[in-house]
């Protein structure tokens, strides 16, 4: 139930919102919509309202549009009877029967190619600024989350060996009291601090333990920035755990989600941030973890596989993701249209890198998520409640405006490139040409869609490694 429900809501409104943008620019234009459907298949019920049936489908997942002369081989009916076994240079010479060809004035097809442009533009854009709208609800009227550990006074949890911190004297249960002139600073105002930090600089701050204030400076390189940690110790999480991708070590190892991480390697640990230390000074050996589940001690073994990180180092990791308790800080509707935004643009900037590196080599199509990843995400987001239902909202039609861009033909992009062409020229490229361009993006998508459907399933065999 948690499956199709999520499903629906995160997959299929995404798509429906999509559908929509094109609906709005085509009527802005003057294009006769025949359907408009919400879901696919058999129709339930419906009403029509001028030349538009408004209906609902029996598989809600999505919906569609379909416009008059969408399709250039099924023009209005009258006007193809006219032409029916003859070409456009037929009708050169005479402007009048030329015009047929290109259908009645309500249909796709007859309007000039830079409205089509818009009209294919509309339905990715809707999907870009659509989270903005969301999260900007979400926002104004449940509060904008944070991890709950932010609010809370500094006090160093434990800080790993080796690390400038510990070389620079910073213990367990060092009270932070001022850091780079803030004082008595939260985790919040902290993390901004380091934000701020450049390679090659000083972090100075004063802490006290015991009532005893002593000064520290701490020197900052390139991978402190990065691993936060070795400036400030580790962040009061608690080793919990959200989630247990399928498919990857910890999965295979038996980790289930709520598992709370006790030992590593017969050493007890109590952040979050000591279990991620473990994991990626193991070099690919064996693992030992010692696992609370609902009470009950377990004992398992992992083995973290390396990947490569963006720099092109390699990394290990066992495919878990933290459970952090959340707060939320109430915002007037500014605010938090202005936070959504930038929500919105970072996911935009996100998305775009990834598809960058995805055509450049840099990430495989073994990463990416097919229709069921993103069902078995859409399912997990039903069962733990609103903010994760909208986070992959958001995620999806980003995902969704992105993707569709791509100058790829049978995509929305193809169809602007298409026109883009055609622009060029000053002419319409032929049928047949055009079929070709539907054909080949299409065995394309096919082709990129077995692929991720084919890791998909094999992440779920237990099999897999």
């Amino acid at each position: 139930m948690d499956l199709l429900l999520g499903v629906a809501l995160v997959l299929g409104v995404m798509i429906l919102v999509h559908e929509w943008g094109h609906f709005i620019a085509a009527r802005m234009f003057g294009v006769r919509v025949d359907v408009f459907s919400i879901g696919f298949g058999p129709r339930l019920f419906g009403w029509k309202r001028g030349a538009t049936d408004y209906r609902v489908s029996a598989l809600p997942l999505g919906g569609y549009v379909r416009m008059a002369g969408q399709d250039p081989s099924d023009i209005d009916s009258v006007h193809s009877t006219a032409i029916q076994g003859k070409d456009e240079k037929t009708y050169a010479p005479y402007p009048q029967l030329q015009a047929l060809v290109k259908g009645a004035p309500d249909e796709l097809v007859s309007k000039p190619r830079w409205q089509r442009a818009i009209i294919s533009f509309a339905g990715p854009f809707v999907n870009l600024i659509f989270p903005i709208l969301l999260l900007t609800v979400y926002f104004v009227v449940v509060g904008i989350p944070y991890p709950a550990y932010q609010a809370k006074p500094v006090q160093v949890a434990a800080v790993p060996a080796n690390s400038p911190a510990a070389a620079a004297g910073l213990r367990g249960g060092d009270k932070v009291v001022a850091i780079d002139g803030e004082q008595n600073p939260d985790w919040e105002q902290v993390e901004k601090v380091l934000a701020k930090l450049t390679p090659n600089s000083k972090l100075s701050m004063e802490v006290e333990d015991a009532g005893a204030r002593r000064s520290l400076s701490i020197p900052v390189e390139q991978k402190d920035l990065e691993q936060p940690e070795r400036l400030l110790g580790f962040a009061p999480i608690r080793p919990v755990l959200e989630d247990v991708a399928p498919g990857l070590p910890a999965q295979r190892a038996g980790l289930k989600e709520n598992d709370l991480i006790a030992a590593v390697d017969g050493q007890k640990i109590q952040w979050w941030g000591e279990f991620t230390e473990r994991i990626r000074g193991s070099n690919g050996k064996p693992v030992a973890l010692d696992v609370n589940r609902n009470g009950q001690l377990l004992h398992m073994v992992v083995t973290p596989q390396a990947a490569t990180n963006e720099r092109g180092e390699t990394i290990y990791q066992i495919g878990v993701q933290v459970h952090e308790d959340t707060a939320y800080k109430r915002v007037a509707f500014p605010e938090g249209a202005r936070y959504a935004a930038l929500v919105t643009v970072e996911k935009i900037k996100e998305t775009a890198g990834i598809v960058g590196k995805l055509f450049s080599g840099r990430v495989s199509l073994k990463q990416l998520q097919g229709p069921v990843g993103i069902s078995r995400a859409a399912g997990q987001a039903a069962r733990k409640g609103p903010l994760a239902i909208i986070s992959l909202m958001v995620l999806i039609s980003v995902n969704l405006g992105i993707l569709n861009l791509l100058p790829i033909p049978i995509l929305d992009g193809g169809h602007i490139l298409l026109l883009g062409i055609e622009g060029i020229l000053r002419r319409d490229m032929s049928l047949a040409f055009k079929e070709r361009f539907v054909q080949v993006g299409l065995v394309f998508l096919l082709v990129v869609f077995a692929i991720v459907m084919y890791n998909d399933v094999v992440r779920l065999l237990p099999i897999h490694s």
